[in-house]
């Protein structure tokens, strides 16, 4: 009887260790699996079109399940930009000078006449003249522009004091830049993502001409406080509007408070597809910033991603706000978790890809907001319905943390918002448009790394503004900059508005016609 007690008490461990063995099997097996769909996603994601550099700490944070934190990031920019350092060759010092030329440098001449000797030539006899240079350059080459003011007596009372034109206004008063040479490093700058270092060889090698970065930076702050006044007009348009596009992206920049470190600010983007886009830079990501960017007083849709500052935004605007969602996001989370369920997930993206294809019939018959809201209801509004029974179907049949559920849950999250592109004909079925414009200024941050200071970010902005609008408009840039800058110091705020992009392409197409 003892004996058989004992084999019946060795029989319910053994079957309660068995059980536990199945379970820590069970545990493992989906362990592995959501460890091989990580695996996969990163090595697409470093190998894939779209690759992102990961370093071993990064590798092993995503591999955890974790995102690397602001602080992370900073930190490891830090430290590779001092294990770098310590392999450079030491830099011999630039010359103390700030800006250098050859001697045979071309002169050309501009010769501004006093109105009164203009009016009667015949009475005025030449005595002098004033002569100004200013470092000037077009496409190509540098040049003096030489600015000659005669001074006149009047010959039939010369005891008058001498008549001289008065001196043109500029934008960098006592400086030697004139308007062509300040547009160029505007726009190889912030067009052609060209560091001020790498400039100033270019110009020295290429042309003879030395120009210090520090002096190109001091020329670019002068230049935007003239520019600040276009931007005004184009936020003042921006909030007026009923519908914007919004990101954000962020950049490094040198903080005084921390020496040798470099904090992270953020470029936000508003979009409004077709007229215009406004950047504007703050070292934050709260929803305080889209109040600044966006004023109490506006009134419309915002389409973003889900970031909770847009969220938290809409509900302090009482109902005045409507968030409409991306669905290039939606997408792109199915996208990374293809190699789970491919069948699902094929369907998927097959019915999202019937939403583009009307999108794109639209788009290329170029339609109105009436009918591309009556397509969209007769024909995008079936699709939106079945797919969102269908995630509600399967959402329960995969674990949470995998990709297939993190694609679920967060297309369910941000479903209420995506379903309003269906009642507005303005607005786009995506983010991609802002997106576009934003992408420019990531091939700058690979090239200048950081920002100078948190004022270089808003400084910064402006010129990104432009150049953006510039491009949205078909003008090519440095005309612009350069029209602008010359006419700046003369216009008054109310001429100001006729400088934005759109209607200075306005009027010159206004004044080309008149000519013809």
């Amino acid at each position: 009887m003892n004996e058989l007690e004992k084999l019946r008490k060795e029989n319910e461990q053994l079957r309660s260790l068995l059980s536990q063995k199945d379970q820590e099997l069970a545990d493992a097996y989906q362990k592995i699996k959501l460890l091989e769909q990580k695996v996969d996603l990163l090595v697409r994601r470093i190998f894939g079109s779209k690759s992102e550099s990961l370093d071993e700490n990064q590798l092993q944070l995503l591999l955890s399940g974790q995102e690397p934190q602001e602080e992370d990031k900073a930190k490891e920019t830090q430290e590779s930009e001092e294990d770098v350092a310590l392999f450079k060759k030491p830099k011999p010092k630039a010359p103390s000078r700030r800006i250098g030329v050859p001697d045979n440098l071309e002169v050309v001449e501009q010769i501004i006449q006093p109105e009164v000797v203009l009016e009667n030539p015949q009475q005025w006899k030449k005595i002098d003249e004033e002569r100004s240079r200013r470092l000037d350059f077009q496409p190509g080459k540098f040049f003096w522009q030489e600015t000659i003011r005669p001074k006149y007596i009047k010959i039939e009372n010369k005891q008058l004091a001498p008549v001289v034109a008065p001196a043109p206004k500029h934008v960098v008063e006592g400086g030697m830049a004139a308007t062509g040479l300040l547009s160029e490093i505007l726009v190889n700058r912030f067009g052609y993502h060209l560091p001020y270092y790498r400039q100033e060889e270019m110009f020295y090698n290429r042309h003879g001409v030395f120009i210090a970065r520090q002096q190109m930076v001091a020329w670019v702050e002068q230049s935007t406080r003239l520019l600040w006044a276009i931007i005004d007009c184009l936020l003042e348009e921006l909030r007026n509007s009923s519908y914007a596009q919004m990101d954000e992206t962020p950049i490094q920049y040198q903080d005084p408070n921390h020496p040798g470190a470099c904090s992270q600010g953020y470029l936000w983007t508003a979009h409004i597809p077709g007229k215009l886009v406004y950047f504007y830079w703050r070292d934050t990501r709260s929803a305080q910033c889209i109040h600044e960017l966006l004023g109490s007083d506006f009134t419309g849709r915002i389409q973003c991603d889900a970031y909770v500052s847009y969220e938290a935004y809409a509900k302090s605007m009482n109902g005045l706000v409507i968030l409409i969602g991306c669905m290039a996001h939606i997408r792109r989370k199915f996208v990374e978790a293809k190699e789970q369920d491919p069948r699902i997930i094929g369907w998927i993206l097959n019915q999202i890809g019937w939403l583009y294809h009307w999108e794109e019939i639209l788009r290329t018959s170029r339609a109105g907001p009436g009918t591309r809201m009556a397509m969209r209801q007769s024909h995008s509004l079936m699709v939106m319905d079945r797919l969102e029974k269908v995630f509600n179907k399967i959402q329960n049949r995969y674990l949470p943390q995998s990709s297939m559920g993190k694609a679920i849950s967060y297309a369910l999250n941000v479903w209420p918002n995506m379903r309003r592109y269906l009642d507005f004909g303005e607005v786009e079925i995506d983010n991609n448009l802002v997106e576009n414009k934003i992408r420019p200024t990531a091939i700058g941050k690979k090239n200048w790394l950081f920002m100078g200071s948190d004022q270089a970010g808003s400084r910064n902005a402006i010129v990104y503004t432009l150049i953006a609008n510039c491009k949205i408009h078909g003008i090519e840039p440095y005309t612009y900059l350069k029209d602008v800058l010359d006419r700046l110091p003369y216009c008054s705020n109310q001429d100001v508005g006729e400088l934005t992009p759109q209607n200075w392409l306005k009027n010159r197409q206004i004044k080309i016609r008149t000519a013809a």
